[in-house]
């Protein structure tokens, strides 16, 4: 691959991507939605079929090696700050029951309806050599996430990340993430090895071993060094590549275990101390190179692992279902945990809502599956649909919510006057 290639092919997914970032932003979606879309424009469904020569020669399966790997360093150092950012949110200690209904249950929602139609979808869009039950929990684990950044960007923006129902969703959601990246590190440990569980086994010590390295070892090393060189929570040139050079050792032993890079970067970053000034400083230097950056490449590069053939025929049936399993699952998941709790049909039925929100974390799992042979084009391109459909619709449905509330407090009014 040339370097002019790959400079092209930079100059092409940057201006995609901020282009669609800033027309869905304009149309009341987050950036992020659009970036995502803009993966699909770039793909074989879109720009493919439109200008099929160009697109054969910019994006050759030969020339992606350099996107692939910049791509990749983008997903490490943005789990990393998710990682960070994985805390529990103010006043949780007063709401971790209502937190833990609420997380369970679009956990167990989703799941439990993705393993039901797991039976329909493994015959026809499993790839050859891959059971049903490595295949069942991926689904399961694929309609169980929730975008913790993407929620808080759309509380953020609607001046609701204070509210009761605000917080409530942001500590569900950290609870939903934990435990979905927790099951699909055991799928893809499942799917890992050839070995049986001979394999899986040596999968599940290496994973051991790295915990407590990681905790035992790397947290209180790393807890003394920003302590003592940098109490502030601005980390020197030389600080910071300490962290970058503990990030980078974490993500390859993860692929040495055979898991992605993703969750050692991941495992990382919920190490390091929790301190909002540290957050923020890794943040306001990590963030830009991370998002603005790489991570349209990797959008790009899930837009080019689509295919048509999920728009035809019986596939559009398959997307059909996965779709309203995936937000009725949420919807109903979440809202049911918030009433449990008891908050009211407002905030519940907003709260499920935000559960349903997917976004990037959505796509970075079905890369992951992608990449361990679990799912093929064809099912990535219907679980990617899905992620921008059930991401696009939380806006909306807030507003809907929120309007219909207004409604009735006004019929209210009125019959009491």
């Amino acid at each position: 691959m040339s370097t002019t290639t790959l400079l092209l092919q930079l100059i092409v997914i940057l201006t995609t991507a901020r282009v669609c970032g800033w027309l869905l932003k304009h149309l009341g979606q987050p950036s992020v939605v659009g970036e995502m879309a803009a993966g699909m424009v770039l793909g074989p469904v879109v720009m493919g079929a439109l200008f099929p020569s160009a697109h054969a020669e910019l994006f050759s399966k030969a020339s992606l090696g350099g996107l692939t790997s910049l791509s990749t360093v983008g997903l490490v150092l943005f789990m990393f700050v998710i990682g960070l950012e994985l805390r529990p949110q103010q006043g949780v200690r007063q709401q971790v029951r209502a937190a833990g209904f609420v997380g369970l249950l679009s956990i167990a929602a989703p799941l439990v309806m993705g393993l039901a139609i797991a039976p329909v979808l493994h015959p026809a869009l499993a790839p050859a050599g891959v059971g049903f039950w490595p295949f069942a929990l991926f689904i399961g684990a694929a309609l169980s996430i929730t975008a913790f950044p993407v929620m808080a960007r759309i509380l953020k923006d609607r001046g609701q990340a204070g509210t009761p129902f605000g917080q409530l969703s942001l500590s569900a959601a950290a609870v939903v993430d934990a435990f979905a990246w927790v099951l699909l590190a055991l799928v893809v440990a499942m799917a890992g090895t050839g070995e049986g569980y001979p394999g899986l086994l040596k999968i599940s010590v290496g994973v051991v071993v790295l915990l407590a390295v990681v905790y035992l070892g790397l947290k209180p090393a790393y807890a003394w060094l920003l302590r003592t060189r940098a109490p502030d929570g601005e980390p020197s040139a030389t600080v910071l590549a300490a962290l970058m050079i503990g990030l980078l050792a974490c993500s390859l032993a993860t692929e040495w275990v055979h898991l992605h890079a993703v969750f050692g970067a991941f495992l990382f970053g919920t190490c390091l101390p929790r301190d909002d000034r540290l957050l923020g400083s890794l943040a306001e230097r990590i963030e830009p190179l991370s998002i603005v950056v790489l991570m349209p490449l990797f959008f790009a590069l899930a837009g080019l692992n689509t295919s048509a053939s999920a728009f035809s025929g019986a596939s559009l049936g398959a997307m059909g279902l996965i779709f309203a399993v995936a937000a009725i699952g949420k919807i109903a998941g979440g809202a049911a945990g918030a009433r449990l709790a008891g908050y009211g049909w407002r905030d519940s039925l907003a709260t499920g809502a935000l559960m349903n929100a997917r976004g990037l974390m959505e796509l970075i799992v079905i890369k992951v599956g992608y990449d361990a042979g679990l799912i093929g084009p064809e099912l990535f391109t219907m679980l990617l649909v899905m992620a921008l459909v059930t991401t696009a619709m939380t806006g909306p449905l807030m507003t809907l919510i929120a309007g219909r509330a207004k409604v009735a407090r006004a019929e209210e009014a009125v019959s009491g006057a």
